[in-house]
């Protein structure tokens, strides 16, 4: 391939991914999951002068528990950076925020498609056959609905994606030509960069340093002093992009790494990132047996291969995993396939609780890669395979890309509808809200004190007001977390899904007689169309 056709490709795939990911992110109105919500909250703050602060307090196991929030004490940075750009010159909306993952989207099918292009010079293929396959890997990639999904959205999957695919690429090629592990390579020190990156994206990036540090030393033919300067040299690029960070963690919350999310192991429920008094302990863990604690993994394992890469993926998703014994040997695909590995099994194993709620789906963009890769490399030796049995004369390398493009662009038109439903829903829910709490004489505004609630970041960003998350527990131990915060006159349910709440209040336990209900009156809205808030329950707190 020319270099002229190279860049045109390359160019070709972006405009073509683009324009996908805009027709995606106009649908997408509002910032669902939660996590979203977060990044782009806190970017608003940092564009409107108040910092790296968040309004919504969900986290009570670090210190310095005040509202406005310290920003980042579990999660990590990099997407609110991001967002902030765009925001800082089209507007502090959710929609100016989408621009930085769109953007950063559009370029996950480009590394697929040079990754892909790989292979086939590995594997020898023809170049016409070998073009085929690599753009077929570029064009589904493109439209692949959980890498669609995740670009209109401002979070850590479409950056960890490309940071991953990029060092990919970067580690391969410098393996196979080290050229001295000089500091004066550019290679290395962009791989240094990626590498300090991804520690600002997500806490994966460590396995993605140790594969390179295999790879350097055993992969590497060269002189160990070589292969030891191949491993420093990006070790210290590395730390240098991530010590500023670092340093503003010492200084702001005590130490230089996330300090809230080692925990996550220790969680039985999701829910327990909320927890009050009833905090996760190895104790409390143990405590539920051999039998429980095998069955939690089982758990975690089977969500994350059907939930979030199967089904999400179909038809690609299926096909790919079947095909990945094909792909298993493959140097240029080695990096990818180690870190997609140690991603899928060490959240799955080791937070298996925590993964339910999203650790791991967030981190799978680079496994949505794998298996659209594997999956269309599986078709393309099983047409070739069946050519060569009925002896046919034409080639028809272009049929597995075709089924790839094809059933992936179709089952995300016909995911997407319901996607935009549900992100619209969502907004309906907080609009009608505030007006509903605002006729009923409790306006959510800056005078409600700190609200708690089940969502607090949804709640927080868009009533712009200080929200305390409801922990899994009695009325008792909220009503002494209320009463930590002055000013806290609300509870709002606006998704039941714990043991506690309402049941607690609707059985009479103890103190439950503190959360005096707040009518919120009837739906006025067209006839015939749901109510917005037939599941939401607003309570006042009435206890001293």
């Amino acid at each position: 391939m020319t270099r002229r056709e190279a860049i045109l490709t390359a160019l070709g795939l972006f405009v073509v991914a683009l324009v996908a990911r805009i027709v995606v992110a106009s649908v997408i109105v509002f910032p669902k999951p939660e996590d979203a919500a977060y990044y782009v909250g806190v970017a608003r703050n940092l564009v409107e002068g108040r910092g790296l602060v968040t309004d919504a307090l969900w986290s009570f196991a670090t210190p310095n528990l005040v509202i406005p929030h310290p920003a980042f004490e579990v999660w990590l940075p990099l997407p609110t950076f991001l967002a902030a750009i765009p925001m800082a010159l089209l507007g502090t909306t959710f929609q100016a925020s989408q621009v930085s993952s769109v953007l950063v989207g559009a370029m996950v099918p480009v590394l697929a498609w040079v990754l892909a292009w790989d292979i086939t010079a590995e594997r020898g293929l023809p170049t016409g056959r070998a073009r085929t396959v690599a753009v077929g890997v570029g064009l589904t990639t493109a439209v692949y609905l959980p890498l669609l999904l995740n670009s209109a959205l401002p979070d850590t999957t479409m950056p960890f994606t490309v940071i991953v695919l990029g060092a990919c690429l970067l580690m391969t090629r410098i393996a196979r030509d080290p050229r001295g592990g000089r500091l004066s390579d550019p290679r290395l020190i962009a791989l240094g960069v990626l590498f300090g990156l991804g520690a600002l994206t997500r806490n994966e990036t460590a396995w993605l340093a140790l594969i390179w540090a295999g790879i350097a030393w055993f992969a590497t033919v060269a002189p160990p002093a070589v292969r030891l300067r191949l491993i420093g040299v990006v070790a210290v690029v590395a730390l240098l992009v991530f010590a500023p960070w670092a340093y503003r963690n010492l200084t702001v919350l005590g130490t230089p790494l996330p300090p809230g999310a080692a925990t996550n192991a220790l969680y039985l429920s999701g829910l327990d990132i909320f927890a009050w008094h009833d905090g996760p302990t190895l104790a409390r863990y143990l405590a539920i047996g051999p039998a429980a604690l095998l069955e939690l993994r089982w758990v975690g394992l089977t969500h994350n291969l059907l939930n979030v890469l199967v089904f999400l993926g179909l038809p690609m998703s299926l096909v790919g995993i079947v095909g990945l014994p094909w792909v298993l040997r493959s140097f240029a695909l080695r990096p990818l396939l180690l870190i997609s590995a140690v991603t899928f099994l060490f959240t799955s194993l080791v937070f298996p609780a925590a993964t339910q709620w999203g650790t791991f789906l967030h981190g799978a963009g680079p496994v949505h890669v794998l298996l659209v890769i594997s999956g269309l490399f599986a078709l393309d030796t099983l047409i070739a395979w069946i050519g060569r049995r009925r002896s046919w004369t034409n080639p028809v390398a272009w049929l597995g890309p075709t089924l790839g493009i094809f059933g992936s662009t179709i089952f995300s038109v016909a995911l997407l509808s319901s996607f935009a439903a549900d992100s619209a829903g969502t907004a309906r829910v907080f609009k009608e809200l505030a007006v509903r709490m605002a006729a009923a004489g409790h306006r959510l505004d800056a005078s409600a004190g700190p609200v708690i609630t089940d969502f607090p970041i949804w709640l927080a960003e868009t009533q712009r007001i200080p929200t305390l998350a409801l922990p899994n527990e009695p009325p008792a131990d909220v009503l002494d977390m209320a009463r930590s915060f002055d000013g806290t006159r609300y509870l709002i349910l606006i998704q039941p899904r714990d043991k506690h709440w309402p049941a607690d209040l609707e059985a009479g336990a103890p103190q439950a007689d503190c959360f005096r209900p707040i009518p919120l009156g009837p739906w006025t809205g067209e006839a015939g169309t749901n109510d917005p808030l037939a599941d939401v329950s607003a309570f006042e707190v009435v206890c001293p």
